[in-house]
Parts: C-alpha cells; sequence; structure tokens
C-alpha cells in the first residue's frame, strides 16, 4: 500500500509545505519524516539535506567559518540520530560571496567552512564525499547526510499510553543566542553549546534498539516539534513542563520554547522505566528524562504544576517578525 505523506503541525511555514506536498502529488509520496529512506539490496540508507543561510541561521560577527560548518553539519546529522542511522557521508554545497575581506592571518572563508565540516563529520565517524561551490549574496552552507540503518524510527510511530521523553537538557542554545543578540558574549560552556551542538547519533542508535516508537530531533523547539510527532502519529501529547530538564539559568518555558537545541524526543513503550533510563545514562552519558506521555486524541496540551498553559510557539521560518 502507497504511504502518504505525513501530517505536520502548525505554523506558516509547514502551510507551505503541505501545499508542496499536495502539488507533488504520487512524486512526493512519504515525505515529511526527518529523514527518506531508500531500501538497497536488503539495508536501508537513510537521506536527509539542511541548509543553513547567513542572517537567518548564523551570523559572522557570532561565529567562526570553522563554527559554521560544524553546526551546519551537526544540525544535518542530527536528522540521522533522529531516524536511529549511522552516518556513512557528508556532501555539501556552499554559497560564497566573492567580495568579502578576508580574516587577516587566515585561510579562505570556504576553507576554513569546510575545515568544520570535516571536522563534524569525523566526529561520528562520516566522511566529506564532495559538494559543489558557487559565488553567493551570502554564505549559505547546504548539507546532505547519508546513513545507514537497521530499524528505521519515523515520526508516526507513537501510540495512546507511550512514554514521551527528551534526552539531555534544554535550553542552552536559547540562553546564548539571547546573549548574542543583547551584545554580551555567552558563558563558554553555553556558547559552545550554541556553536558546535553535539547530533545525538548514538542516542538515537540505542533508543531504536531497545524499540523507539517515535522519534523527532528538536531543532524548532519541543513544544513546535512535539506538535509535529502528534500530528504525524495521529496522537495527543500531554507534557508536564516542570518535568522539563533544564540548562541552568532556564526557565522551563524558555526551555521549551529553545530551538536548535538537537536533543532527540522520542516516544517509548510504557514498559520503559526509570532503569532504561539508568541504561541510557550509563551508555551514552545523556540523562534520558519523562516529560510526558502520548494519549487518545490530537494535538499538543502542555501544563505546569498541573496547570493548563499555552503552549509556547517554535521557530517559524516564515513567521511575521
Amino acid at each position: 500500500m502507497t504511504r502518504r505523506s505525513l501530517r505536520l503541525g502548525s505554523g506558516g511555514e509547514f502551510d507551505r509545505l503541505r501545499a508542496i506536498f499536495a502539488a507533488l502529488g504520487a512524486a512526493g509520496r512519504d515525505l515529511g519524516d526527518d529523514c527518506a529512506l531508500l531500501p538497497v539490496g536488503g539495508r536501508t540508507i537513510a537521506i536527509s539535506i539542511d541548509l543553513s543561510l547567513e542572517a537567518v541561521h548564523f551570523r559572522t560577527d557570532w561565529l567562526s567559518f570553522r563554527e559554521i560548518g560544524w553546526r551546519a553539519t551537526a544540525a544535518a546529522l542530527s536528522d540521522l540520530a533522529a531516524d536511529g542511522a549511522t552516518p556513512l557521508g557528508v556532501l555539501v554545497s556552499l554559497g560564497v560571496p566573492g567580495n568579502r575581506q578576508r580574516r587577516p592571518g587566515n585561510a579562505s572563508p570556504a576553507v576554513q567552512i569546510m575545515s568544520g565540516v570535516g571536522s563534524a563529520a569525523r566526529s561520528v565517524g562520516a566522511k566529506v564525499l564532495g559538494g559543489d561551490m558557487a559565488r553567493s549574496p551570502r554564505y549559505l552552507v547546504d548539507v546532505c547526510v547519508l546513513g545507514r540503518v537497521a530499524r528505521p524510527v519515523r515520526r508516526s510511530g507513537a501510540r495512546p499510553g507511550d512514554g514521551l521523553w527528551v534526552t539531555g537538557r534544554l535550553g542552552g542554545a536559547g540562553l546564548a543566542l539571547a546573549a548574542l543578540r543583547a551584545g554580551r558574549r555567552p558563558a563558554p560552556t553555553v556558547r559552545r553549546r550554541f556553536a558546535r551542538p553535539v547530533p545525538r547519533i548514538a542516542a538515537g542508535r540505542w533508543l531504536a534498539r531497545r524499540g523507539a516508537r517515535a522519534m523527532i530531533d528538536i531543532s524548532d523547539g519541543l513544544a513546535g516539534d512535539a506538535g509535529h510527532l502528534a500530528a504525524a502519529s495521529g496522537v495527543g501529547i500531554a507534557i508536564e513542563l516542570e518535568r522539563v530538564p533544564c540548562w541552568p539559568g532556564v526557565t522551563p518555558r524558555a526551555a521549551a520554547a529553545s530551538g536548535e537545541e538537537y536533543e532527540l524526543l522520542v516516544a517509548l513503550p510504557r514498559s520503559f522505566g526509570t532503569a532504561g533510563a539508568r541504561a541510557f545514562r550509563r551508555a551514552t552519558g545523556l540523562p534520558l528524562t519523562r516529560i510526558g506521555a502520548c494519549t487518545a486524541g490530537r494535538g499538543l496540551r502542555i501544563t505546569h504544576e498541573g496547570r493548563l498553559i499555552t503552549p509556547p510557539r517554535g521557530f517559524d521560518h516564515f513567521r511575521a517578525r
């Protein structure tokens, strides 16, 4: 039976995607997940692509060119983590302005960006397989990642009764971004969280092997991405905000709104509990925290200390600023 494109959560960006899916028709079946899954010779190849654009995803006065390359690559690799895949390699297209001054004593921006790309790829055992480069009005880093996966975990497998869990702690990237926007230098650990995010490859593989039903990486904010998982799986999601693991100095509400965290939000069977979370931490060095549950019905419900609250909005490229 032919699958249809996955349902997405709310937002202007996702309204555009729904229109694109409809226009593609049969050519766009099965769209909407973190990765495309392609069976090849008895194996499944996971493929994803992620675009980073100057003044939208990064600023050159906030990040070095090496950090720009790392960050763009980590964002793409995070999609492989969300499917439980093992990275194989990356392909990169660069857009580089032709009239920018090179920083004294440094290699060209293209070389520095690709140095960051290579470092991020090596950190997960992947290779740089090729790419393209062109002159552009702004810096642009478009990263395509390829991986292999034995048991893909999609966004669409959650069931009522499943527990909802999150890896790591949330809010560090938002804390760094707030400082940078205010003209302050973030604390080193917070800045590193923003500039050199770590794709949770080992965590995704571990969770896939332990029966994860559905998974998504947190790139648009916990609330926004939980809405996508709920829509794709056709379930309701209830989050208890006081349970959300926060970066020091971050409120639970700010943590739920913080984008580009690149942690994993995962639905696990009811039987998965504290013993499983302890085993996860021993294997990966990361905390795994239950923050809610999947329920019958539709949509996202967030409470704080028992009081219903309006979910914070996730990142949307096309929301009026």
